[in-house]
């Protein structure tokens, strides 16, 4: 048997293979290319299409998954996608989802790009976001009631997800949210008096942080004041995606050190209009690269910019996915994982919550996220059709 054959979920046959390659194509082309509200909203979407309409996982499966994409730095919603191809089409599957979920998204983008600099503005996108953004609060919403239900099953646990989501309400990093619900998770296992010592499956959690921790360090250490190039510009969003850990708003601090700063290969004003694309524009984030790619050199630099920022991503899953079922097997370490599973919600409840108070600003809105609520729970209508619909309606009110 092969590697491939031999990953859970996976099929086997050469046939089957084909066809499992080929849905996770479509899915997940369509997705980089209608998924808007950034990486909760991504995560709610693959929850609705994987689990809950085509049953290829848990939603236990799906929240260990999840889980882990929080423990290694890059974008979060493209990890879980590759994740996500990779269970179901070993090796194959994780190229081909998170390159379909990453192609549209920084092409729309580069479309944004090409019109900011031919007409020194970005496309107006408000009216269609005020439609959209009620519709993903129900979409998120959804996905966490049934993901909570799956995940929080016990009072201790749901004890751990509210302590998160008050830590993070209150201005504590993400990642040390997550690393302390691990260890408090793991600390209740000790002390009830289950397996003691150091767990096998320890150094699969460690290893995702340790690497790009320290490499990150190294990189940012290493930095000097370079010319532009199309190399440097790679290896500069390659450290980004090797080390970068939260938000859209950490990726802005982050370029703005470097690109604005240091090696002043752009103005603060054009990086803000940067990260402001890569939020209002589907799919990823990070395809904020691909907008000051096109800036600093067109095309060409447009394709090494996206490259350099995603490849790290495709490199932790490949190293940290196929050790999640040994970290299950772990007493301790599936403790841990429980622990930033809890966490792992509650940081999506509270991005939900400060993004709701966003976008349900009036009647209509509180409308619309209400109705795709019951059309989603009672009618199980497809999410992507929602969003279609709140975009429709969002642009048809402003032009009213």
């Amino acid at each position: 048997m092969s590697k491939d054959s031999a990953i859970e979920g996976a099929p086997t046959s050469g046939e089957a293979r084909g066809a499992a390659l080929w849905e996770l194509a479509r899915l997940f082309f369509r997705l980089g290319a209608t998924a808007f509200g950034g990486p909760a909203a991504h995560v709610a979407m693959m929850e609705d299409e994987v689990v809950r309409r085509r049953g290829w996982m848990t939603r236990e499966d799906f929240l260990d998954l999840y889980g882990a994409t929080n423990l290694i730095p890059g974008p979060s919603s493209t990890e879980l996608a590759i994740h996500i191809g990779h269970r179901r089409a070993g090796w194959a599957g994780l190229l081909v989802a998170g390159g379909c979920f990453i192609v549209p998204a920084a092409l729309i983008t580069l479309g944004f790009a090409w019109a900011y600099v031919r007409f020194g503005a970005v496309p107006e996108m408000s009216a269609l976001l005020y439609g959209v953004k009620p519709v993903i609060i129900a979409v998120v919403a959804q996905a966490l009631w049934g993901l909570g239900r799956a995940g929080l099953r016990s009072r201790r646990s749901l004890g751990l997800a509210a302590l998160c989501a008050g830590a993070s309400l209150f201005g504590v990093h993400e990642l040390a949210v997550l690393a302390g619900a691990g260890v408090l998770a793991v600390s209740h296992r000790l002390a009830a008096g289950r397996p003691a010592g150091p767990p096998p499956g320890a150094a699969a959690v460690a290893l995702p942080l340790a690497v790009p921790l320290a490499s990150g360090a190294a990189a940012t250490a290493a930095a000097v004041s370079v010319p532009f190039g199309l190399l440097p510009l790679f290896l500069f969003f390659a450290k980004v995606g090797s080390v970068l850990f939260g938000s859209g708003y950490v990726l802005l601090a982050f370029l703005r050190a470097d690109l604005v700063e240091r090696y002043r290969w752009m103005t603060e004003a054009q990086l803000l209009d940067a990260v402001a694309v890569g939020q209002v524009t589907p799919g990823p984030v990070f395809t904020a690269a691909t907008f000051i790619g096109y800036l600093l050199g067109r095309v060409p630099g447009a394709l090494v910019a996206t490259a350099g920022i995603f490849v790290p991503a495709f490199f932790f899953v490949a190293l940290s996915g196929p050790l999640i079922p040994r970290v299950r097997r772990s007493p301790v370490a599936s403790a841990f994982l429980d622990g930033v599973n809890a966490a792992s919600l509650a940081l999506m409840a509270v991005v939900s919550f400060r993004l709701a108070r966003a976008a349900v600003v009036d009647w209509l809105t509180g409308a619309l996220a209400i109705a795709a609520a019951l059309l989603l729970i009672r009618y199980r209508v497809s999410s992507l059709w929602l969003i279609l619909a709140g975009a429709v309606i969002g642009v048809a009110s402003v032009h009213v």
